[in-house]
């Protein structure tokens, strides 16, 4: 247990970060969930739309800290490049 006043209010502040962090992190992986089941069924148009939806959570993420801005880039990059291939497959 913390001793000081700093070190208690640092453990609330971590505590409250970690519930947001762990939502961001949630929404943005299921929403790349979503974009590779639609490249899965080969549907591409709703794939697109997934795409778009997904890049902006992906980039909040990154805004927000929550994932670095090259990590948050790296994934966009490799999702759009799925989506592309699957459109390109059909």
């Amino acid at each position: 247990m913390a001793n000081t006043r700093s070190a208690l209010k640092r453990i609330r502040q971590a505590e409250v970060a970690r519930a947001r962090n762990s939502s961001i992190r949630s929404s943005f992986r299921t929403a790349i969930k979503k974009v590779r089941e639609a490249v899965a069924k080969n549907d591409s148009t709703t794939a697109q739309e997934l795409l778009r939806l997904a890049t902006r959570s992906i980039d909040k993420a990154a805004t927000k800290g929550v994932i670095k801005g090259r990590a948050a880039s790296r994934k966009i990059s490799r999702l759009a490049k799925s989506v592309a291939a699957g459109a390109a497959a059909k």
